[in-house]
Formats: structure tokens, C-alpha cells, sequence
């Protein structure tokens, strides 16, 4: 049974903060954009992204040694404390920009705390960890379609400060729901040792997995190539040749492709997981093809929930594999490394996609990315430990052992945002 107290608790808590995510992203480009500028939300984002990079390994380091729960529900304060900041100082005015970038580093900090607990808790709170992931991925794709939207109104109508105070009330929100989670012993790493020492013990396990750092590798490569240049240079094409609601239409099509990627993956359970998910990622080459040869907008449409359909399917054959072949005593750091290695690259590719694209044109910049993906997706099924991973029905016990040479992972018992 999937939804028992405990999961309807943790599917709350990171149902409600999604949706608050989904909204602040737009609320900050629009109430940032209009005071400082492109040049202000740029910094603002950057002052996000920069701790949060600079700490996700220590926050894999802490949530093995003391458990993931009480440090996620310590980041959901402090980011009600630092979003509510923000919030007031839009109500009583402009915020100057030193409060915007300070408050967005202590939210991104905070994030760095949270996140490697995201993948630890399914496993404790739902027994059927494929469907888990599955349900949260589709309350993503339902954020993703609903918030950008609900942000702009209350922007063009209230202002800032409202969104801002609905994203502090949903890490309120997610604080108690996960305060309320009835969990037995947690699989904990200890607190003998240094830091360092952890660290270093989770980069083993993390190395020790071809499987997990083969696809890792291949994620980068595509964050600099295919999923950094995509949102920039997509904007702008369709943008000036069909217009912003064109645009607005394909982000839809993309999250209607996500949801039903994720109750697919509710049903289907393939015995090889990361296989069945490269393979189907093969859709998502649709979407900068289609912009890369100007089609029109239905086409734009289909391949856009294409696209989304084959990243919301990868994405929970991914995840389910990491929570249930990695021992629980160290999910949490290897699931740091995962998520470093994972989005480094994707700022330098978001970077550098406009100087390259006004070299060589957008349309050339996105067909080279048509050409990563498959060369991606192919890649993955080529390499033996990817395509011969197996599902397996219980998460890994903490006596699992590594990798076998066969790609297969040997387990004492038996079962990628990106």
C-alpha cells in the first residue's frame, strides 16, 4: 500500500514545496527584473546557486551522521525565516539588493542541507519506492504547470511580497508534515571520524559504481550541450517566431509530458531500469529538434510532451535505482555527489550558449544538442554496468556490497532532477 500515514505526510511536505519553488522562480525574475534589472536576477540566482553547489557535500556528510530528517526540517526554517525576509521587505517597500542577495544565499545554503535527504527519505516512508517517486514526480509536473502561472498573477496583481510569503509558508508546511513522519531506526553513519573522512568514504562508494558515475558523466556532458543551451536558446527562437505565447504553450505541453511520463512509470517496472529509461530517452531529442527546424507550433507541441513524457520516465527509473541499490548509511552522501556532478556543468552551459550561438547561430547550437542526446541516450545502453543494472524490490542493506564486474550490484537483500 503506497499511501500510508507516513508517505501522505512526506508527499504533502514536498508537494506544497515544489509548488513554492515553481512559483518563486518566476516571482523573482519578474519583481528582481523590474527593480534591478536582468543583471539583479542573474546575481540573485547566482547567489542561490553558488552555496548551494559549495555545500551539498557536507550536507550529505551531516544527514548520514545524524539522520536527513532533523537537518531537512532545520533548512525548511531557515528558508521561512529568509523567504518571510524578503517578503516583508517587499511589503514595505523595495528591498535592496545586498537583502535579496544575502537572503537568496542563505536559501540556497539551506537547499544544500535539504536536498541529499530527498532521495533517503523514500525508502523510510513508502515500501514501494518505484511508485513513490513516481507520485512525487507527477506533484512536480503539476507545480511546474500551475505555479509559473499563479506566480504571474499574484505578481501583476499583489506584487512580490505575496509570492514570496506563500514560498515561506510552504517550507512551514513541509517543516511539520515531515516533523509528523513516524519512522523506526534510521541507518545512521555515526559521528566518529572527520568530515573529510566521509567524505571521502562516500566518494569510494560513488566511484565504486560504474553504473552511477558512467551516467553522471554522460549528465554532464549534457548539461553543457543539450539541457544548458535548450531554455535560453528555445526562449528566444520560438519566442520571435510565434510569439510568448507560443512559448508559454510548449512549457505546458512539457509538463503534461512529465505527468504522464510519471503515472507511466507508476505502472511499468522493467527488470533493467536505467536501460528502459535511456531508451525512452531518445523522446527528449524531439524537443531541441523540433525548435532547431523551426516546425510549426503543433509539432513543437507534441515533441515538447515527448520530451517531457521520456524525462519524467528516466527521471524516477533513476531515482528508484540510487535509493534502492546504495546502503542507507550512505545514501545521503553519494546522493551529494550525484546531484554536484549533475547540475555543475549546467550553468556553463546555460553561459555559454548565447556567445556560441551568436557565432554560429542558435539553430546549429541546438542541432549539435539534437546530436548529444542520442549520442547520450546511445552511450548509456553501450556501457554493460547501465544497461545491466537491475531492479530490485527492497533497498540496499548496509551491508551491501559494491559493484560486480558484470554491472550488477550483489546485495545482501535483493532491489536519476537528474
Amino acid at each position: 500500500m503506497l499511501w500510508t500515514r507516513n508517505f501522505l505526510f512526506y508527499f504533502v511536505a514536498r508537494a506544497v514545496s515544489l509548488f513554492g519553488d515553481a512559483m518563486l522562480v518566476v516571482a523573482a525574475a519578474l519583481a528582481i527584473g523590474q527593480v534591478y534589472g536582468a543583471t539583479g536576477v542573474g546575481f540573485v540566482l547566482a547567489a542561490w546557486m553558488v552555496p548551494f553547489l559549495g555545500f551539498i557535500l557536507f550536507g550529505g556528510v551531516l544527514a548520514d551522521r545524524f539522520s536527513a530528517r532533523p537537518l531537512m526540517i532545520g533548512a525548511d526554517v531557515i528558508r521561512v525565516l529568509a523567504q518571510g525576509v524578503v517578503a516583508t521587505a517587499f511589503f514595505l517597500g523595495t528591498p535592496s539588493l545586498w537583502l535579496l542577495l544575502v537572503c537568496s544565499a542563505v536559501s540556497g545554503g539551506a537547499a544544500a542541507m535539504f536536498q541529499p535527504g530527498v532521495n533517503s527519505m523514500v525508502p523510510l516512508v513508502a515500501v514501494d519506492p518505484q511508485r513513490a517517486n513516481a507520485v512525487i514526480k507527477v506533484a512536480n509536473s503539476v507545480a511546474q504547470l500551475l505555479g509559473p502561472a499563479t506566480a504571474g498573477l499574484l505578481v501583476g496583481y499583489l506584487g512580490a511580497g505575496p509570492v514570496y510569503a506563500v514560498d515561506a509558508a510552504s517550507f512551514a508546511v513541509s517543516a511539520v508534515c515531515l516533523a509528523a513522519l513516524r519512522l523506526g531506526p534510521v541507518p545512521v553513519a555515526g559521528t566518529g571520524g572527520s568530515v573529510l573522512r566521509d567524505l571521502a568514504e562516500g566518494w569510494r562508494e560513488f566511484r565504486s559504481r560504474t553504473w552511477m558515475w558512467s551516467v553522471i558523466l554522460v549528465w554532464a556532458v549534457n548539461g553543457i550541450l543539450l539541457f544548458g543551451p535548450l531554455i535560453p536558446l528555445g526562449a528566444v527562437l520560438i519566442s520571435r517566431r510565434l510569439g510568448p505565447a507560443a512559448y508559454g504553450w510548449v512549457e505546458s505541453a512539457l509538463g503534461a509530458g512529465t505527468v504522464i511520463g510519471g503515472l507511466g512509470a507508476l505502472r511499468i517496472k522493467p527488470d533493467r531500469p536505467l536501460a528502459a529509461g535511456a531508451v525512452v530517452m531518445f523522446g527528449f531529442g524531439l524537443v531541441p529538434l523540433a525548435i532547431a527546424v523551426h516546425a510549426p507550433l503543433p509539432l513543437l507541441l507534441g515533441a515538447a510532451a515527448v520530451g517531457g513524457l521520456a524525462w519524467a520516465f528516466w527521471s524516477v527509473m533513476w531515482q528508484t535505482s540510487v535509493q534502492t541499490h546504495i546502503p542507507p548509511h550512505l545514501l545521503n552522501r553519494v546522493t551529494s555527489y550525484e546531484v554536484l556532478g549533475s547540475d555543475l556543468s549546467l550553468p556553463l552551459g546555460q553561459a555559454l550558449s548565447g556567445p556560441v550561438a551568436g557565432l554560429v547561430g542558435a539553430e546549429r547550437v541546438l542541432g549539435a544538442s539534437v546530436a548529444v542526446s542520442v549520442l547520450g541516450c546511445t552511450t548509456l545502453l553501450l556501457i554493460p554496468a547501465v544497461r545491466n543494472l537491475r531492479r530490485v524490490t527492497t533497498p540496499a542493506s548496509p551491508g551491501g556490497s559494491s559493484e560486480a564486474d558484470n554491472g550488477r550490484v550483489t546485495l545482501a537483500s535483493s532491489d536519476f532532477g537528474l
